[in-house]
């Protein structure tokens, strides 16, 4: 039996956050599903968020869907393992972008993503994509709400800032160099 494409992308976008931040605990702040469906609709737009299809992470690592929706979006709460809010919501060429990311593949050419994370986010390392957590070259990197876009030619990220301390006031480049290199641009 083929697996339906949603479920795929649903899988694929709770993975995303277990491995960039450690799995969600339901039990940690938010307590039950209405919760977590408002902190993941906070991550986009709320036209994108109204028919979004919302998923969480277990503490076991499990995905969980708290709802389906009818758009090519996937929205996730707020991840309490990371020193800040960081629900964020990402379209179907993101979520390729991010399966090839968790499988250490090359992600799909030619097809840029869009993830929101208009709650702003907090990342281990600016340079390493594998981060778990800082270290003594990287620190926790804080971003407030922003867009990433993923999935572009490598040239496309040549005019941007890198480094390990961006300006997260300005657009920059996280993973610079990276098949996972993508685009954080602040939303004001």
């Amino acid at each position: 039996m083929r697996t339906p494409q949603w479920t795929t992308r649903l899988t694929l976008a709770a993975a995303l956050l277990l491995v960039m931040g450690g799995a969600q605990a339901a039990d940690k702040e938010m307590t039950n599903d209405a919760q977590l469906i408002a902190s993941a609709m906070h991550a986009a737009p709320a036209r994108v968020a109204r028919d979004a299809t919302i998923v969480t992470m277990t503490a076991d690592g499990q995905m969980r869907t708290l709802r389906k929706g009818g758009n090519d979006f996937t929205c996730m709460p707020d991840n309490p393992h990371t020193p800040g809010p960081d629900p964020m919501c990402m379209d179907k060429n993101a979520t390729a972008w991010a399966h090839a990311y968790l499988t250490h593949a090359t992600p799909p050419s030619g097809q840029m993503g869009l993830v929101y994370m208009l709650e702003g986010g907090t990342d281990a390392s600016n340079t390493d994509p594998y981060a778990t957590k800082p270290d003594s070259a990287n620190h926790w990197v804080k971003t407030g709400p922003h867009i990433m876009v993923v999935g572009g030619d490598a040239a496309f990220y040549d005019s941007y800032p890198k480094g390990a301390d961006p300006d997260t006031t300005q657009p920059y480049v996280m993973w610079a160099g990276t098949p996972y290199q993508h685009l954080m641009a602040p939303v004001h």
